[in-house]
């Protein structure tokens, strides 16, 4: 929950109403947040609650974002230092320092799973008794490595019992890819054809949730919700490096709520 004394003591901005939460039939206890650029202390071309420490943004805004976020949630927020893999981690393992990894798990109770994007697809996990959550960073070089799948097989429950929620990311009319794109997917999966158009030019329009929908299915995930929001296109409510190169990161956690 919000603790406003924390925010007061830090003099900190109390965070706006503009946060989203997964809309999905998750159990009561399962608690998510997806951050937007709106509601922290960042400036220029980072307006305003930028998460990320790797894109140049002050420190000290950084850390404010930071606990602005933080006094969502009542467990310590698990980041990842990204790196478009496979990775998974758990979450209680990444709290003393980013482990190098791409998804994160939790069975606990102890830490919130939380994954930064600014175009790239973050899919959240749980299973439908509420036992196991993760967060996945799924661009497009780590959906085509398996994130999602091994992001899965760490949740350690039959895939049928679980749900996957799709956040804000880059949408199927602004993401423009090459042929290495195309080859990565389509060549080990026929289907994938279907989340590309052909623009010419050896140029195409790739359906990243298309994309991860395929992916999960593949695993036996077939309850999947999500994925109405572009980020290049909405924007006053996100970030997106495809758009502006130089910009903040957002952040979508969840967390078992005891």
């Amino acid at each position: 929950m919000f603790d406003k004394n924390l925010t007061a003591t830090l003099n900190l901005p109390e965070p706006r109403s503009a946060q989203l939460r997964a809309n999905w039939p998750a159990p009561a206890h399962v608690r998510t947040l997806i951050t937007t650029r709106t509601g922290g202390v960042s400036e220029g071309a980072f307006a305003s609650l930028n998460v990320g420490a790797h894109v140049g943004d002050r420190p000290e805004h950084v850390a404010q974002n930071r606990a602005i976020v933080q006094a969502h949630i009542p467990l310590p927020l698990a980041y990842l230092n990204q790196v478009h893999g496979n990775t998974v981690v758990r979450a209680a393992d990444s709290l003393n320092a980013p482990a190098d990894a791409d998804a994160a798990v939790d069975d606990t109770g102890s830490a919130a799973c939380a994954v930064m994007t600014a175009d790239c697809l973050p899919v959240l996990f749980c299973d439908r008794a509420g036992t196991v959550v993760a967060a996945a960073h799924a661009g497009w070089r780590g959906l085509a490595d398996g994130v999602l799948a091994n992001t899965v097989a760490a949740m350690k429950v039959a895939p049928m019992e679980i749900m996957a929620w799709l956040g804000p990311a880059i949408g199927a009319e602004a993401f423009e890819v090459g042929q290495d794109v195309w080859d990565a997917f389509c060549q080990a999966d026929r289907k994938a054809q279907d989340a590309f158009r052909a623009i010419g030019g050896g140029k195409y329009l790739a359906d990243i949730c298309l994309l991860a929908r395929q992916a999960l299915y593949r695993e036996g995930v077939t309850q999947i919700f999500g994925g109405g929001h572009c980020t290049v296109l909405e924007r006053e409510r996100f970030y997106s490096y495809r758009r502006d190169r130089q910009t903040g990161r957002m952040v979508s956690a969840i967390w078992l709520e005891r």
